[in-house]
């Protein structure tokens, strides 16, 4: 069995370096507005080629030296964790040094900071012995909760779970004015500074007459899946489930038509409900420490009691902004919408939520995540999607019931029969 899985994750490694080598997006035209985009960005762009053909290696070498085989349960869990803790300083030195270099009393800061500059150094040098084996005990982790799904082939998860930690590019979101949909999104290169960003996306406002916003990202479905380097073992479950759901989605008409507009944001939604499912099992099976408590429902309040002020609701402040920007946009108010979007998100800001730029670009690309009400509006994917999870009886079956969406339409008649199905029981 051992030989066998080898010998199909090498073959997978070779048909991914080769898939990458023939396949190209063809050049625009010159004039075309994407090309002017790209002369915008420039030197900025990602390299998806040399990330991929580097992970590609790096993979192949962790699959064939099999070192996490050699360990006991109680080790690979350690492993783990120690690689976590490690993560944990190398973030806390990174920011002890942007510290001191950002305290202007500070004269000499190579100099202030050269002890911190060698034990990164050294801590850096740690990381990348352990990630390897570390990756490659999560991938398999959350491989065997998959299986248990019913997503296994021959005893091993279908596709393969495949992922790294890596910094990730930022995404150039572009949006009409007068509508909220991306038209347009481009990967950048890691660690460009707010400044940079921002004269990025004003180019494009007033140069090509489109709304455009530089977004971070935590994961990003390339294979092996990209995935921000962090310490939260929780969040890395969740994330390595939520791409591996992308690569398994591609073979399905979901994955297909991810380039529609609509069928993106059910694509995104499907795999923020399928993430949360497949990442708890994860922790509660192999580090059940790390498992959130329990939601405890507090105790009734006397009716006497004065009602406390409602809290500031984000998810539905920021829901209600968007609703009222496209009713200004549907009515041929693009200032007016722009406007009352940065007044909206001033208030945001005076209610402790950071949101460096409200725009239509913003809500194009955060509205693609309908498991959460908020940026998606009122739009009923994200409500439709989990009528239909809370259907049905496992992960498995909710993925096949939302594999053959092409369209929304689709969406709507898979939902419809899923609700009849359940009035009728």
């Amino acid at each position: 069995m051992k030989r066998h899985r080898l010998f199909l994750w090498f073959k997978l490694l070779l048909f991914a370096g080769f898939f990458l080598l023939i396949f190209t997006r063809e050049w625009p035209p010159f004039g075309d507005e994407f090309y002017r985009i790209t002369q915008l960005v420039g030197q900025r762009q990602f390299d998806f080629l040399s990330w991929e053909v580097n992970a590609i290696v790096a993979k192949a070498g962790a699959v064939l030296s099999n070192n996490d085989a050699f360990l006991d349960e109680a080790s690979r869990k350690q492993a783990v964790l120690d690689y976590l803790a490690l993560i944990q300083t190398v973030q806390q030195l990174d920011a002890q040094i942007n510290q001191v270099y950002t305290d202007p009393s500070v004269a000499d800061a190579a100099a202030a900071t050269a002890v911190y500059q060698a034990e990164l150094t050294q801590a850096r040098s740690d990381l990348a012995d352990l990630q390897p084996v570390a990756e490659a005990i999560v991938q398999d982790q959350i491989g065997e909760i998959l299986v248990e799904e019913g997503f296994g082939v021959l005893g091993q998860a279908w596709p393969p779970v495949m992922m790294q930690q890596t910094p990730l590019p930022s995404l150039l979101i572009v949006s009409p004015r007068d509508q909220i949909e991306r038209i347009y999104g481009i990967s950048l290169i890691p660690g460009l500074s707010t400044a940079e960003k921002d004269e990025l996306e004003t180019a494009v406002f007033e140069q090509l007459n489109l709304s455009a916003l530089v977004v971070p990202l935590g994961g990003l479905g390339t294979y092996p899946a990209m995935i921000m380097e962090t310490s939260n073992l929780n969040w890395l479950a969740e994330v390595t489930a939520h791409e591996w759901s992308h690569h398994w989605m591609t073979f399905f008409p979901v994955g297909w038509n991810y380039g529609d507009p609509q069928v993106r944001i059910i694509n995104e939604t499907i795999a923020s409900l399928f993430d949360q499912e497949i990442g708890t099992r994860m922790i509660n099976r192999y580090y059940p420490e790390l498992a959130p408590p329990p939601v405890t429902v507090p105790p009734p309040v006397a009716e006497l009691t004065p009602a406390e002020p409602p809290a500031f609701d984000y998810g539905a402040e920021l829901a209600a902004t968007r609703v009222r920007a496209e009713e200004l946009l549907a009515m041929g108010d693009i200032e007016g919408a722009e406007a009352y979007m940065e007044e909206r998100r001033l208030a945001f800001l005076q209610n402790g939520y950071g949101i460096r730029k409200l725009n239509q670009a913003y809500f194009a690309f955060y509205g693609a995540y309908g498991a959460v009400p908020g940026a998606i509006g009122s739009d009923p994917t994200g409500p439709m999607l989990r009528d239909i999870l809370a259907h049905t009886s496992s992960s498995r079956e909710f993925m096949e019931t939302v594999a053959p969406i092409a369209t929304f339409a689709d969406l709507e008649e898979i939902w419809a029969e899923v609700m009849e199905v359940a009035e009728q029981r």
